[in-house]
C-alpha cells in the first residue's frame, strides 16, 4: 500500500448471509465492479481469501493502456480505437476474443474518464512492448499504477461503505433451477456460511502461482519461478467449472521477460523502464533484441543466451522517469556505476564492450534509426550521462491468459456458450481477450472496463 492510509476490512461479526452481488476477489477488477454496482443502488460484498487484499493488481506497474483519450491529446498524440485493436490483435498472435477486444479497446477510454470522475487521474503516458504509440496511462508522480489504483479504489469502497471482508474461502457457488443463488464460504476459523445473492461476480484472477494447474496444461514452464502474489493459485476456475462453466486458452501462458530473481522473491520490473529508454545487453555487454518486441519475442531471445538471462541497462534521466525504480533501489536490486566502467565492473562485462553498445545505442537514438534490431519506440532520452544503472533480469511466469469462458457482457457461458444464468467474471480469471500474448499495460486496462462492464450487467441482470 502506498503512503501512510492503511484500509480496515469489514469484521466478520458483520458478515450477513443475504447481498445483491457477492464479488469473489479484492483485486482491480472485484473493487470496480463492487463501487460500479454500488453506484447503481445495489449492495455488493467483496470476499477476500487472502489477509491482505489487492491480489496481483497491487504488484502491477507499468500503467493502463486507452486510446482516443484528453491526455494522449494533452501530449499530441493521435491514436485510435482501431490503431489498439490491431496492435493488440496482431500482439495477440490474431487469437484474442475478437467481440471482447473490440468491447474493451471502444471503451479504454471512457474508464480512464471514469477514473477521472472518481478523482483517480491518469495524466502521463509511457509506453510498452508490442505497442506503436504512447497509450499506457499512469499517475503524473509515476507511481507504480497497481497500488495507486487499489489505494484509491479502497478509499471509495470505505467511503461508500461498501463491506469487504478478507480472509473467508469461497468453497461453492450455490445453484438453484440452474440460476446462480449464493456462495458457500469457510471462515478463518473453519467455520461454513451460506451467503444468498442475486448474481456473482467472480474476479479471483488468474493461476500464476499455481505450479499444479500450469503442470496440467504446459509442463514446459513449470521450472519457472512467478512474479504472482502466493494466492494467485486458480481458484476461480474451480468454482466456475463446478457451477457449469467452460475454459478457453487455458495454455496460453505468458512468460514475462525481465524479472529480478536473485532474491527470495521474484520481481517484476516494468516495461516502462524500457519504455522510458533502458536497454538489455548479455554477458558480452551487446544489445541482442529489439526490448520493446512482444513479451513472448523479448523472453526467446534471453532464453537463447547462455545464461538465460540478461542486463537492464539505464542511467539517471530514464530513472526520473520511472518512479517504480527508487522502489526497486530501497529493496537492493539497482546496480549503480558513476562511470560506465564502474557499472560494467560490478556486473562482470567487458567495460569497453559496454561502452561501444551505449556509444552506438546513443548514436540509435539521435537517428532514431535502430538498424541493428528495429527498435521504434521507447527512444526518447540517450544513455549518455551517468550515474549509470543495471538490474539482472531472467523470465518469470507472469500471467495466464485463459481462463473462464465469457463474452463481452462478462456473462460467464457453459462450452455450448450458454450463459450461466447469475455468474459473471471479469479480469485475469477470464479468458479470451489476450489471445496468445498479453501487451503490457493491458490487463490494468482489462480490471477496470471489465470490472465496470460486470457492475452494469449484474444491475441488469438483477432488474
Amino acid at each position: 500500500m502506498m503512503g501512510k492510509y492503511v484500509f480496515q476490512p469489514t469484521a466478520i461479526n458483520k458478515l450477513k448471509d443475504n447481498y445483491d452481488v457477492v464479488i469473489v476477489g479484492s483485486g482491480s477488477t472485484g473493487l470496480v465492479s463492487a463501487i460500479q454496482a454500488y453506484e447503481l443502488g445495489l449492495k455488493p460484498v467483496i470476499l477476500e481469501k487472502m489477509d491482505k487484499l489487492g491480489g496481483n493488481s497491487t504488484r502491477a506497474s507499468s500503467g493502463m493502456n486507452a486510446a482516443e483519450t484528453e491526455t494522449q491529446l494533452k501530449y499530441h498524440i493521435i491514436d485510435s480505437f482501431k490503431a489498439f485493436y490491431n496492435d493488440t490483435f496482431i500482439g495477440g498472435d490474431k487469437q484474442n476474443n475478437p467481440e471482447m477486444l473490440d468491447y474493451f479497446t471502444s471503451h479504454s477510454a471512457l474508464s480512464v474518464d471514469w477514473l477521472a470522475d472518481h478523482g483517480i487521474d491518469l495524466d502521463d503516458l509511457t509506453i510498452t512492448g508490442g505497442m506503436h504509440t504512447k497509450r499506457t496511462h499512469r499517475p503524473s508522480s509515476g507511481a507504480p499504477i497497481g497500488a495507486f489504483l487499489v489505494t484509491n479504489f479502497l478509499k471509495i469502497v470505505e467511503k461508500d461503505q461498501i463491506p469487504v471482508f478478507n480472509n473467508i474461502d469461497v468453497d461453492k457457488i450455490i445453484k438453484e433451477d440452474n440460476e446462480v443463488t449464493g456462495v458457500d464460504v469457510k471462515l478463518a476459523y473453519g467455520n461454513k456460511q451460506s451467503i444468498h445473492a442475486k448474481a456473482v461476480i467472480l474476479a479471483t484472477g488468474g493461476f500464476g502461482a499455481s505450479k499444479e494447474i500450469i503442470g496440467k496444461y504446459r509442463s514446459d514452464l513449470t521450472h519457472y519461478r512467478t512474479t504472482n502474489q502466493p494466492g494467485a493459485t486458480g481458484d476461480g476456475l474451480k468454482l466456475a467449472t463446478d457451477a457449469g462453466a467452460g475454459l478457453v486458452d487455458m495454455d496460453k501462458i505468458q512468460v514475462h521477460p525481465t524479472v529480478q530473481q536473485d532474491n527470495d522473491h521474484a520481481f517484476l520490473i516494468g516495461e516502462a523502464v524500457r519504455g522510458e529508454g533502458a536497454i538489455l545487453v548479455d554477458q558480452q555487454g551487446h544489445r541482442f533484441v529489439n526490448e520493446l518486441d512482444t513479451r513472448k519475442n523479448v523472453t526467446n531471445a534471453i532464453n537463447q543466451l547462455p545464461k538465460k538471462s540478461a542486463y537492464l541497462i539505464l542511467n539517471q534521466g530514464i530513472r526520473e522517469h520511472v518512479g517504480a525504480i527508487n522502489f526497486y533501489d530501497s529493496i537492493g536490486l539497482v546496480i549503480h556505476g558513476d562511470s560506465i566502467d564502474a557499472l560494467a565492473s560490478k556486473i562482470d562485462v567487458d567495460a569497453n564492450e559496454l561502452s561501444n553498445t551505449l556509444a552506438k545505442w546513443n548514436q540509435t537514438v539521435e537517428k532514431h534509426d535502430d538498424s541493428d534490431y528495429g527498435r521504434t519506440t521507447g527512444m526518447d532520452r540517450d544513455i549518455s550521462a551517468g550515474p549509470y544503472f543495471a538490474i539482472h533480469i531472467a523470465p518469470a511466469v507472469h500471467y495466464t491468459m485463459g481462463g473462464i469462458k465469457v463474452n463481452a457482457e462478462t456473462q460467464v457461458l457453459s462450452d455450448d456458450d450458454t450463459p450461466v444464468k447469475g455468474l459473471f467474471a471479469g479480469g485475469e480469471v477470464a479468458g479470451g481477450l489476450h489471445g496468445d500474448n498479453r501487451i503490457g499495460g493491458n490487463s490494468i486496462a482489462e480490471t477496470v472496463i471489465f470490472g465496470r462492464q460486470a457492475g452494469q450487467q449484474v444491475f441488469k441482470y438483477i432488474s
